[in-house]
């Protein structure tokens, strides 16, 4: 990140809003939106955004997974199969 060009304040990007989607999209940078001097929004391209949102669902169905072996809640791989086996072919 670099600050002097990633932190901007809302007064910019009420001037510039287009500048800014151009320069989000084109480098994939994040930028910080300040509101009296406080960090208060981020700007972020489309498929940054995805890359995020994806990696905090497998990050969601890793903990699941890990709670689920904590509890016990677990089946053999035969089983699973199985289990898969009859769901898809009958």
């Amino acid at each position: 990140m670099h600050l002097s060009e990633d932190i901007k304040p809302i007064s910019y990007l009420k001037a510039k809003t287009a500048d800014v989607i151009n320069s989000v999209n084109e480098n994939q940078r994040t930028v910080i939106i300040t509101q009296n001097g406080e960090a208060k929004a981020v700007v972020q391209d489309i498929q940054s955004y995805e890359n995020t949102q994806n990696t905090l669902q497998l990050l969601k169905l890793i903990i699941q997974s890990e709670n689920d072996i904590d509890q016990g809640n677990v089946i053999s791989q035969d089983e699973m199969f199985k289990n898969l086996e009859n769901k898809l072919f009958n």
